[in-house]
């Protein structure tokens, strides 16, 4: 019985680690992905509700070791980008990153990375495999690179934050989910800032 067990949870990390390096092979062979819409709903807001969104402080002093903190704290900005369009692309790639359940088969989803644990395929069983044998860091991180990668596949940039400065719009998911009202609200400072932010220092790639 505990033979079988090991063996069975040996496997699932296997595929894991699979589906993730899925992401990296598409990536580093240039695959091109045809764009399609959204298997999300489509996002109810417009370019006159930015101004009933708080612009977060992105503005700091550097004091020589934040950037190394910058693969998990950091914002998307790209230029010529209005409010609704941000939030469009930043809550669609949350869907993704977030692993919810689209109601489209695997060969469907428009992006590769939506196939990783974590992403558009795995829903419940891949965040109970990802919980079972990563923990909810891992968890985290996979929610990380996924969100970067549909970002900068939408051409976005991003740029590196202190921690207690992404703590005020950002959050993170490991064991459980954010409550539906913060999340919007946080996803709708991420779009003002990606839209309107002007961005100080190098862009730091996906």
């Amino acid at each position: 019985m505990a033979g079988g067990l090991m063996k069975r949870s040996v496997f699932a990390a296997a595929c894991a680690m699979a589906c993730v390096g899925s992401v990296v092979q598409a990536q580093t062979a240039g695959a091109v992905i045809a764009e399609s819409a959204s298997p999300f709903a489509a996002a109810t807001i417009s370019n006159t509700d930015a101004a009933s969104v708080t612009m977060p402080a992105l503005t700091f002093e550097p004091e020589g070791d934040e950037a190394k903190d910058f693969d998990k704290y950091y914002y998307f900005h790209r230029a010529e980008t209005d409010f609704a369009t941000a939030y469009a692309d930043i809550s669609e790639c949350d869907g993704y990153a977030s692993g919810l359940s689209s109601g489209m088969g695997y060969t469907q989803v428009p992006y590769p990375y939506a196939g990783t644990l974590g992403g558009a395929i795995g829903g419940a069983l891949g965040n109970a495999i990802a919980d079972a044998i990563f923990g909810s860091g891992e968890r985290r991180r996979v929610r990380r690179m996924n969100m970067r990668a549909c970002m900068h596949f939408k051409g976005y940039d991003r740029y590196g934050l202190p921690k207690a400065f992404w703590e005020k719009f950002n959050f993170e998911e490991g064991m459980g989910s954010v409550e539906p009202k913060r999340r919007v609200a946080m996803l709708r400072q991420q779009a003002l800032v990606a839209a309107t932010a002007l961005p100080v220092g190098k862009a730091l790639g996906q």
